[in-house]
């Protein structure tokens, strides 16, 4: 309900689609101790683990869930935000569209930002060596699907989380990404656990 409330407050308009269906609690926004060499602004995105960490340096982050690649589409490297928009429009790459044709599913080639888009409430668009990588931090109006891999290859989030981050984070920002099977992840990050006061007192 919390993002249904967060749609209306942004757009003025009502929800027709939107699923009020909840991740699991361990996907749930949280303060963590985290030990990194990464500067503060940087985004370390997890995928096995289906975690993404902002960086705040003194040992801390904020830890927030994510949908991540199905089976065949995910990926790892290091990128930049490229590119920030708040209600996006979609605009699916062919690739996609013809692969969802062959299932028998058509999708549409634009579809205008709001509720029922599914880049949800902002996007961060991931970008490699100046270039798209048609690979995007977004939100979604199917929050059950946290903690899922689910997505062509995006890293999906609730909108509120979305927000959230999209406040913070500016373009040009270190974005990591480790892959599906996991390996390499303890040059980057070690977790040491939830921060329960500052999790409690968050903003």
């Amino acid at each position: 309900m919390r993002d249904e409330a967060l749609a209306r407050q942004d757009t003025g308009t009502d929800v027709i689609q939107v699923s009020t269906k909840r991740p699991k609690q361990q996907f749930l926004r949280k303060k963590v101790r985290l030990d990194t060499k990464e500067r503060p602004g940087t985004i370390i995105i997890d995928t096995s683990r289906k975690f993404l960490y902002f960086v705040e340096g003194n040992g801390r982050a904020t830890r927030y869930g994510v949908g991540v690649g199905r089976e065949g589409f995910g990926w790892a490297g290091t990128v930049k935000v490229g590119r920030k928009a708040e209600w996006p429009d979609w605009r699916p790459p062919a690739q996609m569209i013809a692969r969802e044709r062959k299932k028998g599913r058509i999708i549409p080639t634009y579809m205008k930002g709001g509720i029922n888009n599914p880049l949800g409430a902002r996007a961060l668009y991931l970008h490699r060596g100046g270039r798209d990588t048609i690979y995007r931090i977004h939100g979604t109006n199917q929050p059950w699907t946290i903690g899922q891999n689910m997505s062509s290859g995006c890293i999906r989030m609730m909108n509120s989380d979305v927000k959230h981050l999209y406040r913070r984070t500016p373009v040009g920002a270190k974005v990591i990404v480790i892959g599906p099977n996991g390996r390499g992840a303890s040059r980057y990050y070690t977790e040491r656990g939830v921060d329960i006061l500052a999790t409690i007192f968050r903003n």
